[in-house]
């Protein structure tokens, strides 16, 4: 018996021992970056992220930690995303989006992610309100149609920089942002299409306008011009000027294409004294 019981103190602290062990060491993979916390205080960070490292030289593998002391806190070194709960924004020309944005983002300071959020989910939590107020302030002094064009990535990228600006404080690098989409609310297109329709219209009204203004003026410019050119050219004739004037009342008396018109004047007639020549 007493053997027998020797065995089971040795076999129970073996596996005492092989736990401790066992507890004692940690793996960190390659997609991982671990932060040691000992005492609510974080104290070491393996595999810390390293812009251009090549995976094997990160410093990924097994880690001996004190069991029970130490705890472990395990933060993906991936690219993560935070998604943006769908939000109306007012743009400058009055008009209601439905938008729905992303962004991406990887931690590089998981000491200061740690101590200010604690968990990657925590950050996510943190920089979505984030998210929400630098959209709604760049896109609410843009248009709508302006985010058809190329300034929409101008947008984008000054959304990322405001949003980054802030995640530095959670030791977050903020890698991109993306509008999934921006849309109309259901039945203000049409209404965007008419008052479209109908700034097109009052401006084509007005250069019309201008149009015939300006054709107004270039007729009355020309019509002087003709008047003044006749005048200096009669002014140097009289006897030209009564020719002309005749035949021109001559073309206007007799120009009857019907033939209903019947004149009867005395080959006498002063009228008619064009016709008998000099």
């Amino acid at each position: 018996m007493g053997i027998l019981q020797e065995y089971k103190v040795a076999i129970a602290a073996a596996v005492v021992i092989i736990a401790a062990l066992l507890a004692s060491l940690i793996v960190v993979p390659e997609t991982e970056q671990a932060v040691v916390v000992r005492f609510g205080e974080p104290i070491k960070v393996i595999n810390a992220y390293k812009e251009g490292a090549d995976f094997g030289q990160t410093g990924a593998g097994v880690i001996a930690r004190i069991p029970f002391v130490d705890r472990v806190e395990r933060i993906d070194k991936r690219l993560l995303a935070v998604d943006m709960q769908p939000q109306q924004v007012l743009s400058t020309d009055q008009l209601r989006l439905n938008v729905d944005a992303y962004a991406r983002f990887r931690v590089i300071n998981p000491v200061r992610m740690v101590r200010t959020a604690g968990t990657t989910e925590r950050v996510k939590e943190q920089l979505e309100p984030i998210l929400t107020s630098v959209l709604r302030q760049e896109l609410g002094r843009r248009t709508f149609q302006s985010l058809l064009t190329a300034e929409r990535g101008r947008a984008m990228e000054n959304i990322r920089a405001g949003l980054d600006k802030e995640a530095r404080e959670y030791g977050v690098q903020i890698v991109d942002v993306r509008i999934k989409r921006a849309d109309l609310p259901e039945g203000a297109l049409e209404s965007a299409f008419s008052r479209m329709q109908a700034a097109r219209e009052q401006e084509a009204a007005t250069i019309r306008a201008q149009g015939q203004k300006q054709a107004q003026f270039i007729r009355a410019d020309a019509e002087a011009e003709a008047a003044k050119t006749y005048a200096d050219s009669f002014g140097k004739d009289a006897d030209f000027y009564n020719f002309y004037r005749a035949m021109q009342s001559y073309d206007f008396a007799f120009s009857d294409d019907n033939g209903a018109t019947t004149i009867l004047l005395s080959p006498e007639n002063s009228y008619l004294k064009q016709f008998k020549g000099p």
